[in-house]
């Protein structure tokens, strides 16, 4: 691969990983608020014994879960980009 286009890609790179961990820490900050709020759900869930509480309990896990499967997203593609990265520095590196 050229040295300019090797220079472009890690500068794509770069830019998206920037974006990338953006996006981790407000999923992360969301994470936590849904957690928090999942465990307030729990404990009215335990306190009143409704079936609506009940159901505002699982509802709000489910955000949880989800939320924890998207954080787990951006944090695999964080690392692939980053594998990227370091494949492309390495051949700077060579004069490639």
């Amino acid at each position: 691969m050229a040295r300019p286009v090797t220079e472009r890609r890690l500068s794509e790179i770069v830019e998206r990983l920037k974006r990338l961990r953006s996006d981790l820490a407000i999923a992360e900050e969301q994470m936590s608020h849904f957690a928090e709020e999942a465990d307030d759900a729990r404990v009215r869930a335990m306190v009143s014994e409704t079936a609506i509480a009940e159901s505002e309990h699982r509802s709000a896990e489910r955000h949880v879960m989800a939320m924890e499967r998207h954080r787990g997203d951006l944090v695999a593609e964080i690392e692939r980009l980053e594998s990227n990265q370091d494949d492309l520095l390495d051949r700077l590196r060579e004069g490639h």
